[in-house]
């Protein structure tokens, strides 16, 4: 998975910075909303958001 690629353009949000806010202990896609604004501008990318939420709180 590219770490750098842009899920949410609203707030300029990366795979990686998801990741991140996983890692620092967010466990629910309002956790990470919270910690990288991913998915509060538009919602366009709320589906991929709560999907790598759940991918990287399984690793």
């Amino acid at each position: 998975m590219d770490m750098d690629k842009v899920v949410c353009s609203c707030m300029n949000v990366t795979n990686g910075m998801i990741r991140d806010a996983v890692k620092s202990g967010a466990k629910t896609l309002e956790e990470v909303q919270d910690a990288t604004g991913a998915g509060t501008v538009c919602g366009a990318c709320l589906d991929d958001v709560k999907r790598l939420v759940e991918e990287f709180c399984s690793e």
